[in-house]
């Protein structure tokens, strides 16, 4: 197995030398998969190992039905978002209010949702979903109306173990709670760790909901900075790992930039949190929804101490409204069992059901291999617009996976205010301010591409750009 590990990377590096070389030039279309067989002498699968690292690395793309193509993103002429120098003095203007407008538009159909952290349903299989739960009816003696264990039902707790495969067996059902979707999970987690007035370490820019999830436990958010492509600064949190009681971080395909945090980091994260003993919250469900050939591992995979709690989730990727999540708490396990009983004593036994005949039957597996080629596709679109539609000078984060765009404007922009005239021609965006808790990020946004993409969506995104470009 090594030896095609190092095949397929051989194979790619060849070809990611062509592309800076230029040999292979931006629109070119690589050789079939079958005729790249055959040209190096090698198996089907390895070639296609080959082809999705270069596409985890946006070198190249696939076209539907037409094969494979060097990327626009391979000849990148756009600059990455900076790093933040946090501004821990400019607590003016919080983000509350902002942040309420922009859910308020969330059931509204006219308006194109570039703003909220949600599938579209047209990526969602909602008829199979239908069927699940009609079976779950027929197959359960109480219709669904009796408690579950408060750890939550054990079917599902052994699906989801017995589907973790990227944690290599070191998850059983017994490590696991089920919780009413990831933000259940992340409350419950914060409570269990820490106590009011204690300091928590996020990411900056941070995922909003959790930067409001400290501030409701009347905890001290403490913003790292943060690089685009790699994460968490990890000598900026070693500074302030004394004084901090908790860390909540998304190591995979962060919320709202999309880096995925190289495994030597996290692995230096999870030495430096057992060497203080600082539990980390890892919020892990977006880890599913890469561009590249496998799945990354979670900071989980390396934690000997249990001072890891692994947070996942369905919300993102299967049926947000179902609110299924589960925690591996680690060593906290028996205190968020607790804190569970007094809040909502158990969860929905059938939606429990629905999700764990997705995971037993392979349905899942199969649907997330679909949905990752359509938000990979999306990813392109999106990329390309933008650098087509948006001044010159904007920046333009590089994720891995996920399906969120991180921008940095003109830092004359301000996209709060920008965010009025937008929403009075539906579009619906999420300002930068939102994702801290101090006066940054005005002239950055987060752009979602999970939703179906159409003309009416590309000529919002053109429209978009000209009110950026007006606002200058």
């Amino acid at each position: 197995m090594k030896n095609n590990q190092t095949l397929y990377l051989k194979i790619a590096k060849i070809i990611e030398d062509q592309i800076h070389n230029e040999t292979l030039v931006l629109g070119d279309k690589l050789p079939s998969v079958r005729s790249a067989q055959k040209l190096y002498n090698v198996s089907l699968n390895t070639i296609k190992q080959a082809y999705l690292e270069l596409e985890s690395r946006s070198l190249i793309e696939s076209r539907p039905k037409m094969g494979y193509y060097v990327s626009k993103s391979a000849i990148r002429t756009t600059a990455l978002p900076s790093i933040a120098s946090i501004n821990n003095h400019e607590t003016k203007n919080t983000p509350e209010e902002l942040i309420d407008k922009v859910f308020s538009t969330i059931n509204r159909k006219d308006v194109t949702q570039f703003a909220l952290g949600l599938p579209g349903k047209n990526f969602l299989p909602i008829a199979k979903l239908n069927k699940g739960i009609i079976n779950a009816v027929r197959n359960r003696d109480d219709a669904g109306t009796a408690y579950e264990p408060v750890q939550g039902s054990e079917s599902l707790r052994r699906a989801i173990a017995k589907w973790a495969l990227v944690m290599e067996g070191k998850i059983t059902e017994d490590d696991l709670v089920i919780t009413s979707g990831a933000m259940h999970a992340m409350y419950n987690a914060l409570m269990a760790v820490t106590s009011p007035g204690d300091s928590v370490a996020v990411e900056s820019p941070a995922y909003f909901g959790i930067l409001q999830a400290i501030k409701a436990l009347g905890l001290k958010a403490v913003e790292i900075p943060t690089h685009p492509l790699y994460g968490l600064d990890l000598e900026a949190l070693k500074k302030v790992l004394p004084e901090i009681k908790a860390c909540c971080f998304i190591t995979n395909f962060n919320n709202p930039m999309g880096f995925q945090m190289p495994d030597e980091n996290k692995k230096e994260l999870v030495k430096l949190i057992t060497q203080y003993n600082v539990p980390l919250i890892e919020d892990d469900l977006y880890g599913n929804l890469y561009f590249g050939s496998e799945r990354p591992k979670p900071c989980k995979f390396y934690d000997e101490a249990g001072l890891v709690l692994w947070i996942g989730s369905v919300s993102k990727t299967l049926a947000p409204g179902y609110r299924v999540g589960w925690i591996a708490p680690g060593k906290f396990k028996d205190k968020i069992i607790r804190q569970k009983l007094v809040q909502t004593v158990c969860n929905s036994s059938l939606f429990s059901d629905v999700i764990s005949d997705f995971l037993e039957h392979g349905r899942y597996d199969h649907h997330l291999r679909t949905f990752r080629n359509k938000l990979y596709t999306n990813y392109i679109q999106i990329n390309r617009a933008v650098e087509t539609y948006f001044p010159d000078n904007t920046k333009i984060a590089q994720p891995k996976g996920g399906f969120m765009l991180w921008l940095e404007l003109d830092e004359r922009i301000s996209t709060t205010e920008l965010y009025t005239t937008a929403l009075s021609q539906k579009i619906n965006f999420a300002p930068g301010r939102i994702f801290s808790q101090y006066n940054q990020y005005n002239n950055c946004m987060r752009l979602t591409y999970a939703l179906e993409w159409n003309e009416r969506v590309e000529s919002d995104l053109e429209k978009l750009g000209r009110i950026i470009k007006n606002s200058i």
